[in-house]
């Protein structure tokens, strides 16, 4: 997969359920502390499956630059 112009950008209020994690298929997101997700920008290559299967909905698709 290439990386897209887009990237995923987890919000403040993520739950670190860990779902996320689940269905990235470049391992771009891990739980930091058991607080919250993080991504890698390098390994992200913008799919969305992340953001579809939040149940917290606080992962967002952004253009790549955009203050991610």
């Amino acid at each position: 997969m290439a990386l897209s112009k887009r990237l995923a950008q987890v919000g403040r209020e993520c739950v670190a359920c860990g779902t996320c994690v689940k269905v990235c298929p470049r391992t771009a997101i891990r739980v930091a502390s058991g607080v919250t997700a993080r991504v890698n920008g390098a390994l992200c290559v913008g799919c969305g499956r992340c953001a579809k299967v939040c149940p917290a909905d606080v992962i967002d698709m952004v253009e790549r630059g955009a203050g991610a």
